[in-house]
């Protein structure tokens, strides 16, 4: 077997926060391996927003430029692969393997950058998925003006459903809040959204209706059909890495838990984007946070990561 491709750097997913990353180390004229799995969490929304100069993008689209952007450097090495592992090497890197379709990838790199972004998980509700990111959403910061004045539904299961929900709110006076019989709500809470003027609906919900139109209503197990032309879901998130084969340091929420520059507990690795506190973000938010994570690594890199490994042990 022939010896691994030795990097500077590599990035572990191509979301904006990992493209970014490898954008800015690239420039930095460090050689960089990207590998991604190109299985991104915004997958079915047609439309982002938020990010300046590229507003209503595709982000399957804003993806595929920032690709091309990376892999035009001669530095950067840009790989479609599902990392598997990644582990320290003995010799102060990291061995770092993959595989896609029956080809494996192997290297080794004095940093690795985790941008792997999270798993989402909804309510199981049939019909979520036929809607979800067209009628349906799960941030409101992205989407809420294109559902401003709009009858709303907002489906939450967890226990942030009433900031949630007063933040929706800001976008439409007619707001429909579905705990599917799970999310906690106090007195408290309800009367925080009642004086919002939002309605609460501790029933059991069956599903979304719609049509090739879009969503229609919410229909509750009881069989009532309450009219509704979108809405927004909070889905839980879930952090996948089992492949990471030295223990990080993680908040309750099992995120990584990282300093400001995006330095984890283990002198080497960096993590940026959803998988950091405090998880999903926009886009724009992610890019610029993988500029700064870039930054870290180039000046830990300068200044040697030995001393810096010393330093956190």
């Amino acid at each position: 077997m022939s010896e691994p491709e030795q990097y500077d750097v590599a990035v572990i997913g191509a979301g904006p926060a990992g493209l970014s990353a490898a954008l800015n180390l690239v420039r930095a004229t460090r050689r960089v391996l990207l590998l991604d799995a190109n299985r991104p969490r915004n997958a079915a929304t047609l439309r982002s927003h938020g990010f300046l100069t590229r507003d209503g993008i595709s982000p399957l689209e804003l993806r595929r430029l920032g690709r091309e952007e990376v892999a035009q450097y001669p530095e950067a090495t840009v790989t479609q692969a599902l990392v598997d592992d990644v582990t320290p090497d003995g010799q102060g890197a990291f061995r770092v393997h993959g595989s896609w379709r029956g080809t494996e990838v192997s290297a080794t790199a004095r940093a690795v950058v985790i941008a792997t972004g999270l798993r989402e998980e909804f309510p199981a509700l049939p019909s979520l998925r036929a809607f979800y990111g067209t009628s349906v959403h799960s941030c409101v910061e992205c989407d809420g003006y294109d559902k401003a004045g709009q009858p709303l539904a907002f489906v939450c299961e967890t226990a942030d459903v009433v900031d949630r929900a007063l933040l929706i709110a800001a976008w439409t006076d007619d707001l429909v809040v579905y705990t599917n019989g799970v999310a906690p709500l106090d007195d408290d809470g309800r009367a925080r959204l009642a004086h919002a003027g939002v309605r609460v609906d501790e029933r059991p919900v069956a599903d979304l209706e719609g049509d090739r139109s879009g969503m229609t209503g919410v229909r509750l197990a009881d069989g009532h059909v309450e009219p509704r032309t979108g809405g927004f879901v909070r889905p839980t998130w879930h952090v996948d890495l089992d492949w990471v084969s030295v223990p990080l340091a993680r908040d309750a929420d099992g995120l990584v838990v990282v300093d400001r520059a995006g330095r984890t507990s283990v002198a080497g690795l960096y993590a940026v984007g959803d998988v950091t506190p405090p998880g999903p973000e926009q886009l724009i938010v992610a890019a610029g946070h993988g500029a700064v994570t870039a930054a870290a690594v180039h000046r830990d890199l300068v200044g040697g990561l030995d001393a810096l490994r010393d330093h956190v042990q």
